[in-house]
């Protein structure tokens, strides 16, 4: 596939200035800008009769959105009308420094006091994910991030969770404090029961260890339940 031939209808050029996806984001902030227009300045050209934009909004509409395009392989990226080897690379490449931006960075050290400081960390991030990951936020005795870790990713059922290794890396660092995340990749954040099993015995291995169990999320399609607000797991 000849990705380097510019579209010959509707192409960029043509469009009034206001309207075309780079000027506007000089002009009105890149905030301003919708998905398709963001990824038509990443691509900056069409193909054969597709002007950009119309190879960007088939993209989205394709692979399910953002969040599907994100999770979409480099090989399936390269199959799509409009994208080369060189395209998809550059594509997948922005996908995924936006999902490391929005990562945890411990030298940050957040405040994750609450549902909604630790879900602002993770909803936007572990939504696109294919696969459960479980994930462990090691806290010191103000709550403050120490240490992010994925301690399982795949398959997770709590019958086979040994605590012993979400609790690895807390001890480690010393922490005093910890919260439990994971995803449901079918998008649906609602606790199941093998959840609340997997939060009563994180509850009392951490207990074991002294170690607060601060809140176990759940997190998916872009939501998230916090276990303990929900008073699953934790008792009263």
């Amino acid at each position: 596939m000849d990705e380097t031939v510019p579209a010959r209808i509707n192409m960029i050029q043509d469009m009034p200035v206001s309207q075309r996806p780079r000027e506007r984001l000089r002009d009105l902030g890149v905030s301003s800008l919708r998905d398709d227009e963001l990824i038509a300045i990443l691509l900056r050209t069409g193909f054969k009769n597709s002007s950009v934009m119309v190879v960007a909004d088939r993209l989205l509409r394709d692979f399910g959105g953002l969040a599907g395009l994100a999770r979409a392989s480099f090989e399936d990226l390269c199959g799509a009308p409009g994208l080369g080897p060189a395209k998809a690379a550059e594509l997948q490449a922005a996908m995924t420094l936006g999902i490391r931006a929005a990562a945890v960075s411990p030298a940050e050290r957040p405040l994750l006091k609450d549902p909604d400081s630790i879900a602002a960390l993770v909803v936007d991030e572990m939504s696109i994910f294919d696969q459960e990951v479980v994930r462990v936020f090691s806290l010191d005795t103000r709550l403050r991030l120490i240490k992010k870790s994925d301690v399982y990713r795949g398959s997770v059922h709590s019958t086979a969770i040994r605590y012993g290794e979400l609790l690895r890396d807390a001890v480690k660092v010393n922490a005093t404090a910890i919260v439990l995340v994971h995803n449901h990749p079918s998008g649906d954040p609602a606790p199941s029961a093998a959840d609340v099993a997997m939060t009563k015995g994180m509850g009392d291995a951490a207990k074991t260890m002294e170690i607060d169990f601060h809140d176990h999320i759940v997190v998916g399609g872009g939501r998230y339940v916090s276990m303990r607000t929900a008073g699953l797991g934790f008792g009263s």
